[in-house]
This record gives structure tokens, sequence and C-alpha cells, in this order.
């Protein structure tokens, strides 16, 4: 669980690292002058920035709930072959929803990806809660 975990943090990181390629590039070309990012406002930021920002918070939303469920797996070594196969999984949609948003955005497959990883982390929590009683 612990490589499942660290691909989710990798996720992130990447994708940190494409909204602050966006942001400096949105300054580069003159599309938002650099004390836009001071507050986030006085500016109508170019999509790239949107995108890229809105799918770095989400990193911060559902995973937190994947971390805390692996912890826990990890800590009770309640470890199995089924939780494992299921964090991969969850990993697998948040790589597929942040794919979709910072590319083609089409809502109904990041729709689709975002409640496959929901299910997964519900199932990993479910599996706990039967495992720890």
């Amino acid at each position: 669980m612990i490589n499942a975990m660290f691909t989710v943090v990798m996720l992130t990181t990447v994708i940190g690292l494409i909204a602050v390629r966006a942001r400096k590039s949105s300054v580069r070309l003159g599309q938002v002058d650099r004390r836009y990012y001071q507050l986030m406002q006085g500016y109508e930021p170019p999509d790239t920035v949107i995108k890229s920002t809105r799918c770095l918070n989400n990193m911060f939303e559902i995973p937190m709930l994947f971390y805390v469920v692996c912890c826990l797996f990890i800590s009770l070594s309640l470890e199995s072959v089924l939780s494992i196969t299921v964090a991969w999984l969850f990993v697998l949609c948040r790589a597929m929803q942040a794919y979709i948003h910072l590319g083609s955005n089409n809502v109904t497959h990041r729709m689709y990806a975002f409640g496959a990883g929901l299910v997964c982390v519900l199932v990993l929590w479910v599996v706990l809660m039967i495992q720890v009683r």
C-alpha cells in the first residue's frame, strides 16, 4: 500500500509542477499580471491555469481519505491482496481523472473516473471496518 500512496504523492507533485508551469507561462505570455497570483483575483486566467489549479486542488480532497485508510491498513498490519489491489485501482482512477482533466476535460469521462476512485476509497474503508471487527 505504501507504493500506491507514494504513486499518488508523485502524481500530485507532477500536477503541481504542471500548474506552476501554466502560471509562469501565463505571466510570461502577458495573459495575466503576476500580481494576480497574490490573491487569485483581478484577472481572468487562461484555461490552462484554471484546469491545472483545479486538478491540483482535487488531489487534496478524496485522496486524503485514501491516505488515511492506507495508513490504518499499514499500522494495523491488515494489508491483503484485496486492499492492495483496490488501492492500486484508486491510483489508476486518479491518474485517469487527472489525465482527462488536464487534457480533453470531458466532464462525463472525468466524472466516471472520479466516481470509480470514490468507490475504491469506500471499498477500502468497508474492508478495513470488516477486518477490525
